[in-house]
């Protein structure tokens, strides 16, 4: 369980992972050794998973945001983990979530344009036999991303 401070310190590092542990600790008013060891203890617990750039797809030509539905054509836990461990190796596939209701799997997938997600389609998705079924949406434009999660107030 988390304490005040721990998310005072997870809220400040999720918005700007780049800053100094001393002045994460000025603001969440700790001196810099206990908030040190807070951090590595939220590390190693796995409430942080790690750090990255959030980069613009745009400048990578990366134009084409997708969300594509997929249904296997039968429901096993083989067919399920065969098809996780091929789409984690996917790398324009961003997410894979299992969900409820007439599909068993939503991708989010990137492309640089729409030639290149057919192309994608037919040549990575298209040569798993076991998908049944693939329904695409095309983003025409993101509003929004957040990044952040909502931390309840302290």
């Amino acid at each position: 369980m988390l304490d005040k401070k721990d998310k005072m310190i997870v809220e400040k590092l999720q918005r700007n992972g780049r800053i100094s542990m001393s002045e994460l600790a000025q603001e969440v008013s700790l001196s810099d050794t206990p908030c040190l060891r807070r951090v590595k203890k939220l590390e190693q617990g796995g409430v942080i998973e790690g750090y990255q750039a959030i980069l613009n797809r745009q400048a990578f030509n990366l134009n084409v945001l997708v969300y594509a539905f997929v249904r296997l054509s039968a429901n096993s836990d083989n067919l399920a983990n065969q098809f996780e461990q091929t789409v984690a190796g996917l790398e324009q596939v961003l997410e894979c979530s299992v969900v409820t209701g007439a599909y068993d799997y939503l991708l989010k997938i990137i492309a640089e344009d729409l030639e290149d997600y057919e192309s994608f389609v037919k040549k990575s998705l298209g040569r798993m036999d076991y998908i049944a079924t693939i329904e695409s949406t095309v983003v025409l434009k993101q509003t929004f991303s957040r990044n952040t999660l909502p931390i309840k107030p302290f």
